[in-house]
């Protein structure tokens, strides 16, 4: 009888000691453990050390094992517990199908959990759900305790210009701190602009902290950051979902800390209050601002596929009055070609691409999506209906289950009543059952829960779908829509990436274009869909 190949998965989700310990100790008890079973061969110990679970995109170890899971080399795969494998109920279920439908079963060990039992993926969904609900609760701890900590004066972040961070605590950088000083003194006494400080710092050899090179944006995240008059403003970034850690500005949905002289300061108060009166003046107000951010459909949203600069407009009149306006990387505009600079690479030879090879990628896509339209949205239907036809099958197991032991209990009322078993047995035996109605009846509270998210998930799915009927029944140039679907274009030479937000792939095209004038002819050599990374 040939062997079973058996490959077994470990995580601990920080690279403390005490944590790495653990890993040892996992891989241990797995190598015993299938090494004790006479019918297995150990495949492979796959891991991740200092790595979440609720995500698996990070995951180096357990990407290559479920790679070669599919790929027909590993026919078991072992856990300790579900936390372990995932802490992200859909990434759970996703992952233990997707293998199951390539033959290949997972076992969870501890919680006594195989998913090639009938009722395995049951068992899984419920103990999936009680590990993201666990992680939820942490998450929501640990904010709680750096919350507590921040108000105490804890500082949580790293070193900046002028600038350390030890054992949570400010610490002046002698060495930088004269260059914060001379920004200031720059900007507010001597009254030169942002750019003009930037092109100085760098003609004087002096580098930035974390970035490639001195521009006006570090200039005035400098002049507006209050850590340099000694006061300490923290949240300013939040991470509102737990189960994907993506950060975002804090726009007011929760409360920052801010604690004034907090630590020693590298200028003066006076100073400081005049930079921000100074800063306030020259601001441009928010209709200007907006009227600047939703000045072209594509601003913000292109990139360089090169060095990863934005590409900038620029619009120039030609000979018989036309404007013709073309893109360029933003190194390459500064710069030109690519030198050695202080010390420090820049500029870029990406090549510019006009106006209308941007609007006639994004028609292109649109109308080749147009083709496969309806087997797309026949994939999407099926997959709704298929997640509520298993949600309510799932359910209606639990509530069988549930029926069946009340049966079960009657009859050994029945048996006492007749004299077959004892008042203790009787007793024993309601007091079992009883229990293992409860447990049943807690498992289809959280079926319920389930049950709404598959619900909140059917909904974003149909408001997909509502986009994807808009964009399906579109022709023409309509740039107002093309602002709403495009999430960026990866401009490399003569290919562009475009990202559309409704869609989980992206569109590689490959251009080829033609003049600079009003007859700007632009060809779409080829095209093939990537995944999006």
């Amino acid at each position: 009888m040939e062997k079973l190949r058996v490959a077994a998965y470990c995580r601990v989700s920080t690279d403390k000691d005490d944590q790495a310990n653990s890993l040892d100790s996992q891989r241990k008890y797995f190598c015993e453990y299938i090494n004790a079973h006479d019918g297995w061969i150990l495949d492979n110990i796959y891991y991740d050390e200092g790595i979440s679970g609720t995500q698996t995109k990070k995951r180096v170890g357990f990407n290559a094992m479920i790679d070669e899971a599919l790929h027909g080399r590993i026919d078991l795969i072992l856990t300790k517990e579900v936390c372990r494998f995932a802490r992200n109920t859909v990434d759970t279920l996703f992952f233990t199908r997707k293998l199951k439908d390539s033959g290949v079963g997972v076992v969870f060990t501890i919680d006594n959990i195989d998913t090639r039992d009938c009722d395995g993926e049951l068992r899984l969904t419920i103990m999936a759900s009680i590990a993201q609900e666990e992680s939820r609760k942490t998450s929501e701890r640990v904010k709680w305790g750096q919350k507590r900590r921040m108000e105490q004066g804890v500082v949580f972040g790293r070193d900046l210009l002028g600038y350390y961070v030890k054992d949570g605590k400010l610490i002046i950088n002698e060495e930088e701190a004269p260059v914060v000083r001379a920004i200031f003194h720059k900007y507010t006494v001597e009254g030169k602009g942002t750019h003009v400080i930037a092109r100085e710092l760098v003609e004087e050899g002096l580098r930035p902290k974390r970035v490639k090179q001195w521009s006006n944006t570090v200039i005035l995240r400098v002049l507006r950051n209050e850590k340099y008059v000694g006061d300490l403003c923290q949240k300013k970034t939040i991470t509102p979902n737990y189960l994907t850690h993506d950060k975002k500005y804090n726009r007011g949905e929760e409360e920052m800390v801010y604690l004034h002289d907090h630590h020693q300061p590298i200028i003066s108060r006076e100073l400081w209050n005049q930079t921000q009166a100074e800063l306030q003046k020259k601001m441009p107000s928010s209709e200007q601002m907006m009227k600047h951010c939703n000045r072209y459909w594509c601003s913000g949203k292109l990139y360089c596929g090169i060095c990863g600069s934005r590409y900038v407009s620029r619009t120039k009149p030609l000979k018989n009055g036309v404007k013709y306006k073309s893109w360029r990387c933003h190194a390459a505009a500064i710069f030109g070609r690519p030198k050695e600079r202080m010390g420090e690479a820049v500029g870029c030879d990406n090549s510019f691409i006009n106006e209308k090879a941007l609007l006639a990628c994004m028609k292109f896509l649109i109308s080749h999506i147009r083709i496969n339209y309806s087997s797309l949205r026949d994939e999407i239907v099926n997959d709704i209906k298929s997640l509520h036809t298993t949600a309510a099958r799932e359910t209606e197991q639990v509530r069988d289950r549930i029926e069946a032991l009340n049966e079960k209990r009657c009859k050994v009322v029945d048996l006492a009543l007749e004299g077959v078993i004892s008042r203790q047995d009787l007793a024993d035996q309601t007091k079992w059952y009883d229990q293992k109605i409860q447990e049943l009846k807690q498992a289809l509270e959280l079926a319920g829960q389930n049950d709404r998210i598959r619900e909140r998930q059917t909904a974003e799915a149909e408001s997909y779908m509502a986009v994807l009927d808009e964009i399906m029944s579109f022709d023409g140039d309509n740039q107002g829509l093309y602002r709403e679907i495009l999430e960026k274009m990866v401009i490399t030479k003569n290919v562009v990436d475009v990202y559309l937000r409704c869609l989980p792939f992206a569109a590689r095209m490959t251009i080829r274009t033609s003049g600079r004038s009003e007859n700007y002819v632009t060809e779409i050599v080829s095209m093939e869909l990537i995944d999006k990374q």
